[in-house]
């Protein structure tokens, strides 16, 4: 497919997906849903879409309705309704299977907006991203605490 194809996709940035897992049976984002908010106000990221599951105990995973959360959780209700299709059922069962039994946890897919420029400048000049990748900050912390203790 040439980029002319795409069609107004054409001028997205990379998409990325997050599953951000608390313990117990709702999501708790009253700290985190107000920066995702002050992020898409500030032009960094679009939220395509949100689901929120939990896995019981017994490791069986649902789909939460926001409506239903209450608490901290209704937090996430500026983000009610985002649904651009990517997210489907089954890529919120698999989400489950990385959450540890007892928690919930809120799916989310958003566009980089930041780095739009950059994808679209690629893309027009025949370019494209073969690979990708990201490093958690829990991996970086337990190396430098390796060199510390090696030290």
């Amino acid at each position: 497919m040439s980029h002319e194809d795409l069609g107004p996709y054409d001028e997205m940035g990379p998409i990325d997906y997050v599953v951000l897992e608390w313990a117990g049976e709702r999501p708790e984002a009253g700290e985190v849903a107000p920066l995702l908010l002050d992020l898409v106000d500030r032009g960094i990221i679009r939220i395509l879409d949100i689901a929120y599951l939990a896995k019981d105990e017994d490791g069986a995973v649902t789909t939460l309705e926001l409506a239903h959360l209450g608490g901290s959780a209704g937090a996430f209700a500026d983000f009610e309704g985002a649904s651009s299709g990517l997210l489907d059922l089954q890529d919120v069962q698999d989400a489950g299977g990385a959450l540890e039994p007892g928690t919930s946890a809120a799916v989310i897919v958003w566009e980089n907006r930041w780095a739009a420029p950059v994808a679209i400048a690629l893309r027009r000049s025949g370019g494209q991203l073969v690979a990708s990748g990201r490093i958690p900050v829990q991996a970086i912390l337990a190396s430098l605490d390796a060199i510390e203790t090696a030290a």
